[in-house]
């Protein structure tokens, strides 16, 4: 189910802006041009959605609890975006919102286009990894892009994105300093991963067609739920804060951010974001492990990031010792297990 319609949507924001006032079938028939069966036609509807709406006989209509779903008609009231979200389709259920988004690709939809999803059956991290998601408590997005850079700019897009993941975590948490982007695509709380993106695109011979991110976060999942594979080394805003977090207050201050991140990259490339993403950059100095594409593992020292968005390791072992290599694409893993790292 995506957004209601016009009617629907006219009376709950009429509701939403008169919150407090009953308003009668008749008051809003006539505020808003419709009939007194459309009134309650459209009532009706939103209710089935789990808008709670007071009424009685002769009593009116009152706004009353909204429903934890992260509906079109939600996250954009109030949204401070220009292009991002815009286009919005919300899922009940979907195999991976990275599909949907790809479908709408092919079918022409704008850029900025939104797939939001309350749980995936088949969600998917890089590598293949599967991404647990569980109904009706974290986020899970697809954005759909359309670069106009060069292609060699494309790949920095999923560095864009994750500043503007830490940054919303951060602002939830409100502790940036406990706040970790692992190098290229996961947020992590106190080394404990929280969130991770997927980017595929789409070419058409020299250029980019269209690019997909997809984007999940865990916010109220409960950590003890996780799978045990995943347990040790995930995460949740609510485990780590101990209160539950707004959904739709976090997932509107989410495309806030990441449409700043993604026009400053646009204009600028990866230099644009680079001082950002390299505030959250806690890797440096630190003992690594890389998988390479192709099964190749190499020990190393993080240096930092290069300014195309490349990791820079020292390799620690073996007869290229003491080289530095640009890792452009890779699985990486702290190797400090003491602290959860991953």
């Amino acid at each position: 189910m995506s957004a209601v319609g016009r009617g629907a949507s006219a009376i709950l924001t009429t509701l939403r802006e008169q919150r407090g006032t009953a308003l009668s079938g008749e008051m809003l028939s006539a505020m808003l041009g419709v009939s007194r069966a459309q009134v309650w036609k459209h009532v009706g509807t939103l209710r089935k959605r789990g808008y709670e709406i007071d009424g009685e006989p002769g009593g009116g209509y009152r706004l009353g609890e909204l429903p934890d779903r992260l509906y079109a008609e939600e996250v954009q009231y109030g949204l401070r975006t220009e292009w991002l979200a815009r286009s919005y389709e919300h899922l009940e259920e979907t195999d991976s919102t990275n599909r949907v988004a790809f479908d709408r690709g092919r079918e022409g939809a704008p850029a900025g286009t939104v797939i939001v999803a309350e749980s995936q059956t088949a969600g998917r991290g890089r590598l293949g990894r599967q991404f647990f998601s569980p109904p009706h408590q974290n986020v899970y997005t697809s954005i759909l892009l359309r670069p106009t850079g060069t292609i060699s700019d494309t790949p920095t897009l999923i560095l864009g994105a994750a500043v503007a993941v830490a940054e919303t975590v951060a602002e939830f948490v409100g502790d940036e300093s406990a706040i970790e982007i692992k190098w290229p695509n996961d947020v992590l709380i106190r080394r404990r991963k929280t969130s991770g993106i997927l980017m595929e695109s789409s070419a058409e011979g020299t250029r980019i067609a269209f690019a997909v991110l997809g984007i999940g976060v865990n916010l109220n999942v409960d950590r003890g739920t996780f799978p045990d594979e995943f347990r040790p080394h995930a995460t949740s805003l609510s485990s780590e804060l101990g209160a539950p977090i707004d959904r739709i207050a976090f997932t509107r201050t989410l495309f806030e951010r990441l449409e700043t991140q993604l026009t400053l990259h646009s204009q600028g490339g990866f230099d644009a974001v680079r001082p950002r993403f390299e505030s959250f950059f806690r890797m440096t100095g630190e003992p690594i492990g890389v998988e390479e594409i192709g099964g190749q593992r190499i020990d190393g020292i993080a240096l930092g990031i290069a300014p195309g968005g490349a990791l820079e390791v020292e390799i620690a072992e073996g007869p290229r010792r003491g080289e530095v290599m640009l890792v452009m694409a890779g699985d990486v893993t702290l190797a400090k297990p003491s602290q959860g790292a991953r």
